[in-house]
């Protein structure tokens, strides 16, 4: 039986992430993600690549998002109800309360601000996420006979979620998006140690290793400090749930410790939608955000998420003097209210932009990282940029550490390297291999890896007859069983049988009870 992946999207690419997975006789669409760098058909996947016809419902057996960010769930709504698949699609509880609402506003840009009638409309997302299938951590489901999926806490966003998936004797990890650095209001990624035949990891942050969290927040804060002094205004664009919360923690509390007077704000609506679904869904945030919801902790008996110091936004606020600091969705400033208010701004070297996360080639927010001075924001808008622009890392991605972190945690057979640059992820791949050993593949979009891998017998055999049979046919007075290292670090524990035997795979051995009688 072989297992063969091939990336629709996010090949040696970030965005658009689209996997198409097949173990044996199995497919399954991991993530259906849209591009943020494109506004014509290339913002999603070809997914004529599963069918020429259109019957994607008999080539399917299922999909599986792995969390709410645009680039992962953004062309579900498209492909289900426009391309028509009907069958069973996954994801955990908040991913399917909270995806709705970002692709709603996401919506709203395209076909209400800039004119497009080809995108999905809000009764079709309403449709889509009907059919979704909510799954629970650590929740083994049984798709079909053959077919299992249980998803691991990812960190990254509220409710992501990695994905551990079985048919028959082979498996698969999928990692989507995550981080294995705990933050102010999420745990760590954590996967057991399941021994997949392949892990497919994203690799956003391949070749970085980040300085402390400690380090960083505090260059953060002394970034809006001085340009809020010199009377300059700070824009940061963030997503609506994930660094924005973390992020407003911090500069909350650091308001409140210097008593600086400037106004901060954030996009109208996001902030009291966004307390509602972390008080909704409180088991998947971290033991000190858990403490602060239910006062057991007398010294944090407050909502963490009650911040004294942000206030909602005005779209008229952007033109008032003096100093502000802005927290403005979507995060790479290829839409919304961050690109509203960054026109507006972008002309005044007082003024700053923040960037805390990663922006996809194609955004205005990559080329402002890029250093462009003249940016095309749309096809008749053209600004100079003079404002100062700093990129402060505080994305909730595992950097090049955490990723090999992962891989010795679940101690995969195979990695395959996806969500990430073609140049950064070939250097990843050679330093996991000369680190591990472990076979590692990096496909484009529309190439597939395939992996031949062993069947396997499960017989029942009793230890007597098991080292008999494997002394005899390596020539051997010590059993195989006896040979094997007790702690290895990729040990695997089942007895590997010689090609002589009269049967080919592997048998597990059990010990069995003896009989009283």
């Amino acid at each position: 039986m072989s297992i063969r992946c091939v990336p629709l999207g996010a090949g040696q690419d970030v965005g658009r992430s689209c996997l198409i997975l097949t173990i044996g006789n199995k497919n399954i669409m991991l993530d259906c993600g849209m591009h943020m760098g494109f506004s014509d058909n290339r913002r999603f996947p070809d997914f004529s690549y599963l069918s020429k016809t259109g019957n994607f419902n008999a080539v399917l057996d299922c999909i599986i998002i792995s969390h709410f960010h645009l680039d992962h769930c953004g062309a579900l709504p498209y492909f289900t109800e426009i391309c028509g698949y009907d069958g069973p699609i996954y994801m955990t509880t908040p991913t399917r309360a909270i995806a709705p609402i970002l692709l709603d506003d996401m919506r709203k840009v395209v076909t209400e601000r800039k004119g497009d009638t080809s995108f999905f409309t809000s009764q079709e997302i309403r449709a889509c996420l009907a059919k979704v299938i909510p799954v629970t951590l650590h929740e083994t489901v049984q798709v079909d006979s053959e077919l299992s999926i249980k998803p691991y806490y990812a960190g990254h966003v509220l409710g992501a979620a990695m994905f551990h998936i079985k048919v028959r004797d082979l498996s698969v990890v999928y990692t989507g998006d995550y981080n294995m650095t705990p933050d102010r209001h999420l745990g760590a990624a954590w996967i057991d140690a399941c021994e997949p035949d392949l892990l497919i990891t994203e690799t956003t942050y391949a070749t970085t290793t980040r300085a402390s969290k400690r380090t960083r927040e505090l260059d953060f804060l002394q970034q809006v400090h001085e340009c809020v002094l010199n009377g300059g205004k700070v824009l940061i664009p963030v997503f609506a749930l994930g660094r924005a919360q973390e992020l407003c923690i911090l500069i909350d509390s650091y308001w409140a410790q210097t008593g600086l007077k400037a106004p901060i704000y954030f996009s109208a609506g996001l902030t009291e939608r966004a307390n509602q679904y972390y008080k909704l869904f409180l088991g998947w945030t971290n033991e000190k955000i858990k403490t602060s919801f239910n006062g057991s902790d007398t010294h944090q008996s407050h909502n963490m998420f009650d911040f004294k110091h942000i206030k909602p936004f005005d779209r008229t606020y952007a033109d008032e003097p003096g100093p502000m600091v802005l927290f403005a969705s979507p995060g790479m400033l290829h839409a919304g209210q961050s690109l509203d208010v960054f026109k507006k701004w972008c002309g005044d070297p007082k003024n700053m932009i923040i960037l805390p996360g990663y922006c996809v080639p194609g955004t205005v927010g990559a080329k402002v990282l890029a250093g462009e001075k003249v940016i095309d924001v749309d096809k008749v808008t053209k600004v100079n940029v003079n404002l100062q622009v700093k990129n402060l890392s505080f994305s909730a991605h595992a950097d090049s550490k955490g990723i090999l972190q992962l891989i010795g945690m679940c101690r995969p057979r195979n990695v395959m390297l996806v969500h990430g640059e073609a140049r950064k992820m070939a250097v990843l791949k050679e330093r996991i291999h000369n680190e591990t050993g472990i076979p590692c593949y990096d496909p484009a979009n529309g190439t597939s890896i395939t992996l031949d891998c062993p069947e396997y017998v499960h017989a029942i055999m009793s230890e007597d007859a098991l080292d008999r049979a494997t002394a005899s046919a390596t020539n051997s007075k010590t059993p195989l069983r006896k040979q094997q290292p007790k702690k290895k670090k990729h040990f695997h524990p089942s007895v590997p049988i010689p090609t002589s035997l009269p049967f080919s795979g592997v048998v597990t051995q059990r010990k069995l009870a003896q009989s009283k009688t």
